[in-house]
């Protein structure tokens, strides 16, 4: 969620923050990257506590038991879904020539750019470098930060983004697809053909970039990102348990269970709900996000690629549905 920025603290905790500031212009400089592009990106970068108080709130880390449902009521209300409809609506075509290239269907890349700002509505108003900046000098997640300040200065430095376009959130994400620098530097890309890669103003960059990303982390054309499914009663869940433990997305992907063909989940007894079966040997997980018994869904790697775009399966799955939900904009 974006939050309101707060102004530069003067609090014990800022203040190391010049001196850590210029120890990492020092340390940049050697990794190359120029000292006209350090200054035109962290000129007038501050601490910032806010980034701080949230960076350390987050649902995952608040020991209390979140359960989908809650929120998923949350994500995918009516009024979202009747917005996505006629953004949808307005921009079929170039939403259906980005799809054309990249192979991810229309209706996921408008789920994302309603999830992720509200259709462009809602991109974050902290000030990039200081916040970036804190959150590697605060030390929690210092080597993400300082990577993501690197590419930040990148983008400055190489692709000419100016100094007060980088506005965004707390956690270094930016424009109407919410891309953290690396990932912009990785994955924007030009919609609209002059030759830029503006997802702050342009809707064909948006949507081209946020296709970019999927197609690149893993969206499979041709395969649906999968279905809220049936469990048989008394299904052994310790029958296909995965056997390799995850060693990145760690929480969210130790739900997920071994890959099996569709033909074997259907052998099983698993009955889709509202879907239809894809080919028999497209490879699916059993993806139960609350535990046994709460809610489950069958997916593919098409559903492990928006998990790409955000680590967790409320996020992917909510994603997915408003998916479902604005597929009507595409018959």
């Amino acid at each position: 969620m974006l939050a309101s920025p707060a102004l530069a603290d003067e609090t014990p905790a800022a203040e190391g923050f010049p001196i850590w500031l210029a120890n990492y212009k020092a340390a940049a400089t050697a990794r190359g990257l120029k000292p006209e592009w350090l200054e035109a990106t962290l000129s007038g970068a501050t601490y910032t506590e806010r980034a701080v108080q949230l960076d350390r709130n987050q649902p995952d880390d608040s020991g209390k038991r979140n359960i989908f449902a809650d929120y998923l009521a949350r994500q995918l209300n009516q009024q979202r879904i009747d917005d996505g409809l006629t953004r949808a609506a307005a921009n079929r075509a170039t939403l259906l020539q980005v799809s054309a290239k990249t192979g991810v269907p229309p209706e996921i890349i408008v789920a994302i750019w309603g999830m992720e700002t509200s259709y462009g509505r809602v991109m974050g108003g902290f000030d990039l470098p200081s916040a970036i900046a804190t959150l590697a000098y605060d030390g929690r997640r210092e080597a993400l930060f300082t990577r993501e300040l690197d590419s930040l200065v990148r983008m400055v430095g190489e692709r000419g983004v100016r100094r007060d376009q980088l506005k965004g959130s707390w956690a270094g994400a930016f424009g109407q697809s919410q891309f953290l620098p690396s990932s912009y530097l990785n994955y924007a890309a030009d919609g609209d053909g002059d030759g830029l890669a503006d997802i702050w103003t342009s809707r064909p960059d948006t949507f081209m970039s946020i296709g970019n990303y999927l197609q690149k982390n893993g969206w499979q054309r041709g395969v649906p990102w999968g279905f809220r499914v049936g469990v048989p009663q008394g299904f052994d869940r310790a029958s296909v348990a995965n056997p390799d433990k995850p060693t990145s997305c760690i929480r969210p992907m130790q739900v997920h269970s071994k890959w099996l063909p569709a033909a074997e989940w259907r052998a099983k007894g698993f009955t889709p709900l509202n879907a239809m079966w894809p080919a028999d040997d497209v490879k699916m997980t059993l993806v139960e996000p609350d535990g046994p018994g709460e809610g489950a869904f069958l997916t593919t790697a098409s559903y492990r690629a928006i998990m790409q775009y955000n680590c967790s399966n409320f996020y992917a799955l909510s994603v997915a549905l408003l998916g479902n939900a604005l597929q009507p904009a595409f018959r």
